[in-house]
């Protein structure tokens, strides 16, 4: 595949699609809660998710789309079919997710097809291994600090409000919970935009379009945080339910504290430059919102699935994107 123009564009287009496709999976991850305590309706829920998706692009750096960029396959090893093989596995994997309704990483699955291409590419040495086992090990850290961050949020929160009436208490969390869903779309903007940033900025280096040590573009940032936003827009309503039903039934107030644990992680995370998922934070923090009141309040058997696609995101990603640029080789 020559590096035309013409081919730079359409992966770029392919970019910008798995990023949509982002944004309608992981919708859930700044909704759900918000749906599922009925503060805001579906329609205005996704509204409001997706205006603070976009709105990030002008609030924070791009540590982490530098990170996907250059911190996790070796640049010589990138071309544009390593790029366009792991796009290509990461969109079938979020929409086989999407379709039997399981929170998956949009974030690990893009790394997996990146890295299962490149090392079909280059071998195993195509790969950045402290990029990549740092990504890796937060597959196990995100959803423990989720779960920590909701939970003591949660205990605070009851401890304070604990001589209020539960009318005055949903009364009061019912407007928090405004707040903490625009957080928590902030942290889900910039934490995943940034990925596909990422993809975009080190095609163009390995294309020669962009210098190794340009700054990645406005209309990069711009329009990655427009296309997810846009997915957002259209939101994952199977995973939704997952998310906001299936596995703890939430109250305002617990909305509020899973929203704002998640929102801190999110954004301690993009600050230092490490990609996390959104979907492991936001799970984790429902589950520990859910364990103040007793474990058993916690669907542990839907959880488990959930933690089993998690675990199997990566390696099977990897996979797919190995053989799709196998395949490319054969023309």
């Amino acid at each position: 595949m020559a590096t035309t123009t013409s081919t730079l564009i359409f992966i770029i287009f392919i970019a910008l699609i798995f990023d949509f496709i982002n944004g309608f999976h992981d919708s859930a991850n700044s909704i759900a809660t918000v749906v599922s305590t009925r503060v805001l309706s579906p329609r205005n829920a996704v509204l409001w998710a997706a205006f603070f998706n976009f709105v990030a692009a002008f609030m924070f750096e791009v540590k982490v789309a530098t990170t996907i960029g250059k911190g996790v396959i070796r640049p010589d090893v990138v071309t544009p079919e390593v790029i366009l093989a792991g796009l290509l596995a990461a969109i079938f994997w979020n929409l086989l997710t999407w379709y039997y309704g399981l929170p998956s990483s949009s974030s690990h699955t893009l790394i997996g097809g990146f890295a299962g291409a490149a090392i079909v590419k280059g071998g195993v040495g195509a790969i950045i291994l402290s990029g990549f086992l740092k990504i890796a090990a937060f597959i196990f850290i995100s959803p423990i600090l989720g779960f920590f961050f909701g939970f003591v949020l949660m205990v605070i929160v009851l401890n304070i409000f604990h001589r209020s009436s539960p009318a005055r208490v949903d009364k009061l969390f019912r407007k928090g919970q405004l707040f903490s869903a625009a957080l928590y779309s902030l942290g889900h903007g910039t934490n995943d935009a940034q990925k596909t940033m990422g993809i975009i900025y080190i095609l163009l280096i390995a294309s020669g379009r962009l210098s190794s040590h340009a700054t990645i573009p406005i209309w990069i940032i711009l329009a990655c945080h427009a296309a997810m936003g846009f997915g957002t827009l259209f939101g994952g309503w199977r995973i939704v339910k997952t998310m906001g039903q299936k596995m703890v039934k939430l109250r305002p107030v617990g909305g509020f504290c899973a929203e704002t644990g998640g929102a801190i992680m999110l954004l301690g995370t993009a600050l230092f430059g490490i990609p996390v998922s959104t979907t492991h934070t936001i799970t984790g923090s429902i589950m520990g919102v859910g364990a103040t009141h007793r474990l058993s309040s916690v669907k542990w058997g839907v959880a488990t699935q959930i933690v089993w696609a998690w675990i199997f995101t990566i390696p099977v990603s990897m996979l797919i994107g190995a053989l799709i640029f196998k395949t490319f080789t054969l023309f």
